[in-house]
């Protein structure tokens, strides 16, 4: 019998449920090894960078970074496919697959850890997490060294006194646009997982697990928080929908990543390449700043060398002008 794939992930770590819940859509035998001191040798073995998820294949091998290791997954078990078959739908639903890594991550990653009550209950769990069998004494100190780490980390996702603000009001509008949406449908273009759903879906689970995010999806986003816990064992329940049965409440949502993070993207990448140490620029009459972040101007690239054979689409072509994401997604 061969060996299942193991995946060493963590409970609060969305790219790791990302990545759990796309093995379970895809009924790829599995395990769920939970990255902690037990796991610890084990997951050496195949982690190159400290990060999960590490995912180690039958074959003896370590992949790690969820949108490769959904791709290389996918090569290799391409039944149920979570890409429509209308290239240019496919090519909407990888955009909100990397809106969802980007973006929603910056939404989720903030809140977690800014207010109090959110940095103390997200280092209690971790240090639970990372210590299963360890004293109360033990998982304190752990709990201690966890919040002094992260949240020092906030200005990689630019969460800032200045910016906190204008994330929650992102957040928030988002949830306000997701919401009617996702009433009428299981998941993000039909009745079937999408790229773009395993993105998305997995940054706003876990806004729902803490104490401010989570307040907020229940009380604003019934629908939207129904969706996130259906894509913990997500399934295909249908077919895909066309574009006119999708657009009255997809394109609004489209119209928020033109609006925010495709700009914001952009800017991120031309700081990169100028050695700027941060930036600025204007989101919706707002000015926003942060420093400028190496992976993203990497997954930006890749997004525009997605869209570059489908220049010729015309109907995605269309959709994209009219949410004002066309300019961003040529090359500079």
């Amino acid at each position: 019998m061969t060996a299942p794939y193991r995946i060493f992930g963590s409970e609060m770590s969305p790219y790791s449920v990302k990545v759990r819940s796309y093995f379970r859509f895809k009924g790829v035998p599995h395990e769920w090894v939970p990255r902690n001191a037990d796991s610890d040798e084990a997951y050496r073995r195949y982690a190159k960078l400290p990060i999960v998820p590490t995912v180690a294949t039958p074959d003896d091998e370590g992949l790690q970074d969820s949108t490769p290791i959904l791709e290389a997954v996918e090569a290799r078990f391409p039944e149920p496919s979570m890409h429509p078959d209308d290239p240019a739908l496919a090519f909407l639903s990888a955009l909100l697959e990397e809106f969802g890594d980007e973006w929603g991550n910056k939404l989720m990653f903030h809140h977690r850890w800014y207010a109090d009550v959110d940095q103390a209950a997200s280092a209690q769990t971790l240090g639970r997490l990372s210590l299963p069998h360890g004293t109360d004494e033990q998982v304190a100190a752990r709990t201690k060294m966890i919040r002094e780490r992260m949240t020092g980390r906030g200005h990689f996702v630019g969460s800032s006194e200045a910016n906190a603000p204008l994330i929650t009001a992102y957040y928030l509008e988002l949830l306000d646009l997701l919401e009617p949406h996702l009433a009428t449908r299981k998941y993000l273009f039909g009745a079937r997982p999408s790229f773009g759903d395993f993105g998305l879906s997995a940054q706003l689970y876990e806004c729902s697990v803490d104490p401010t995010c989570g307040g907020m999806i229940r009380a604003r986003g019934p629908a939207v928080l129904d969706w996130c816990h259906r894509m913990l064992e997500p399934r295909v329940d249908g077919p895909f929908e066309d574009w006119e049965s999708l657009k009255p409440t997809m394109a609004p949502l489209l119209a928020y990543v033109g609006r925010y993070f495709l700009p914001w993207s952009t800017a991120n990448a031309a700081a990169l390449m100028e050695g700027d140490p941060e930036f600025t620029i204007e989101l919706a009459g707002a000015p926003y700043t942060q420093p400028p972040q190496k992976y993203h101007a990497k997954s930006l690239a890749a997004l525009r060398a997605r869209y570059a054979p489908l220049e010729g689409n015309d109907a995605l072509k269309a959709i994209l002008r009219e949410a004002n994401a066309l300019p961003f997604l040529r090359p500079a």
